[in-house]
């Protein structure tokens, strides 16, 4: 992550009154983490939750158990309900949202260690929710998502 772009990104949010939170499952908390690494960042961050549980997703954001079930935890649907919870929760005009296997374990042919659904939503009508393959260690594929979720964020707002 450049602090330069993360300044200038807090900067463009606290000028036009926006505000950004997080829901995290596989990163657990180092997007937040990154957000608040930076002085004055309490005036655009509402806050973050690390559903990393899926009970917690389910009561802390909203996500439906049916959703998850159908899906699976780490799916761009899981993910839209993780981003729809978190705004409404914080009361935020952007939220990140993120699940995945950031491994060693947990993997399936279907879904392999490193698949990573990163979303972003804003309260004007912006979604970008997609699925990515990293590769690496555990700290790399959290930290390539993390990387990933800010690349978006700063070309778009």
């Amino acid at each position: 992550m450049n602090i330069e772009k993360m300044i200038e990104f807090q900067k463009r949010l606290k000028n036009s009154n926006k505000t950004i939170t997080c829901a995290e499952s596989c990163t657990g908390g180092l997007i937040a983490s990154k957000i608040t690494a930076i002085s004055g960042s309490s005036s655009i961050f509402r806050g973050s939750v690390v559903t990393y549980c899926n009970d917690i997703k389910e009561q802390e954001l909203n996500v439906n158990k049916q959703t998850m079930i159908k899906n699976g935890v780490v799916s761009i649907q899981v993910v839209n309900e993780m981003l729809d919870g978190v705004l409404k929760k914080f009361d935020s005009n952007i939220a990140i949202a993120v699940s995945g296997i950031a491994g060693p374990t947990g993997g399936s042919k279907e879904k392999p260690v490193g698949t990573v659904v990163i979303g972003i939503k804003s309260t004007c009508g912006y979604v970008n929710i997609q699925k990515y393959f990293f590769t690496g260690s555990r700290i790399d594929i959290q930290n390539k998502a993390t990387s990933r979720a800010f690349e978006i964020i700063f070309d778009k707002f």
